[in-house]
């Protein structure tokens, strides 16, 4: 009796999540609990981008022209090889009061469908995500951009912002994608005043799965008089450097799109780095935990992208 009354229980559960799907309504996406990783004896990759002053993505580098410095320490890397691919990328929306401001939802819509225009259907996979105080799936990943590029954000900014929060969730479920040309793009006034978690504690989590976190900023000229996070207030600059520190530590970026211009030429560049990637594998150290990492160079004039950092052991990182 029990066993039939928990079947018919959980039978009742999906055909209410298929009936919220059917019907197109956000679907909240429900925290898992922290993350193990192990690497054991298991090589450690490293996705890396590599541009020039210009910006411009430089090709044809070997296993001589770089560097690891594995905790304040040189570690040999074991490989180098050029990876071209299609890109997995997640789009998370600020949907959250603040971007009632001066009309930044509007933006933030309009840089979805700059996002979806800029890939390449049937070859690239989009999924779309709105937050606020709750992460919910608008659409999952699929390649058929059309799907995406239909949808409307049709919630209302409202509530809190949890921010930081929104952007763990959301990394964890990017890196489950096979493809390793993969990120997260956020697009958000900068404004966090709801996160249970601070930045740092989301780019542990985010570059233990290798998913880079970029951050695409949208305002108006409120936004651009006070800079990132400038609905903010007082705390714009606080919010700013934060999400510069988490951005950079997962091989990520934050950058100001207040034109329609700034966001086509930082999608542009984006994915050209997210497209042409050198993989590294090299074996972890000893010490059990996290280890922060850095990769240069040869020539001083390049600029490296990489992941801030790798769990070695098993280790449960903190949410």
């Amino acid at each position: 009796m029990l066993a039939r009354t928990i079947l018919a229980t959980l039978g009742l559960a999906a055909l209410l999540v298929s009936g919220l799907a059917a019907q197109g309504r956000p679907i909240p996406v429900e925290r898992d609990p922290a993350p193990t990783f192990t690497s054991g004896v298991e090589m450690v990759t490293v996705h890396v981008s590599v541009r020039d002053r210009a910006g411009r993505v430089v090709r044809d580098l070997s296993h001589a022209d770089f560097r690891l410095i594995d905790s304040g320490f040189g570690r040999r890397i074991e490989s180098v090889f050029p990876s071209n691919s299609a890109v997995s990328i997640a789009v998370l929306v600020d949907i959250s009061g603040s971007m009632a401001v001066d009309r930044n939802i509007d933006r933030a819509r309009r840089a979805v469908d700059a996002i979806v225009g800029s890939l390449q259907a049937g070859r690239d996979e989009l999924a779309l995500f709105t937050f606020d105080t709750v992460l919910r799936e608008i659409t999952p990943f699929t390649s058929d951009l059309e799907r995406v590029g239909a949808l409307e954000l049709t919630e209302s900014p409202y509530g809190k912002t949890s921010l930081y929060d929104a952007i763990a969730d959301a990394a964890t479920l990017v890196g489950r994608r096979a493809n390793r040309h993969r990120a997260l793009l956020v697009v958000t006034d900068g404004v966090d005043n709801g996160s249970l978690r601070t930045a740092g504690e989301v780019s542990g989590v985010a570059s233990a799965i290798a998913v880079p976190v970029h951050v695409l900023t949208v305002g108006g000229p409120l936004d651009r008089r006070d800079g990132i996070g400038g609905a903010a207030g007082a705390d714009g600059e606080v919010v700013a450097a934060s999400l510069r520190d988490l951005a950079r530590w997962t091989g990520g970026s934050v950058r100001a799109t207040g034109t329609r211009d700034d966001l086509l030429a930082a999608l542009g560049e984006l994915l050209s780095g997210l497209r042409y990637q050198y993989v590294l594998t090299f074996q972890p150290g000893f010490r059990r935990g996290w280890h922060p990492i850095e990769i240069r160079t040869a020539d001083d004039n390049l600029v490296v992208h990489a992941r801030g950092g790798y769990v070695a052991g098993r280790a449960r990182l903190k949410w």
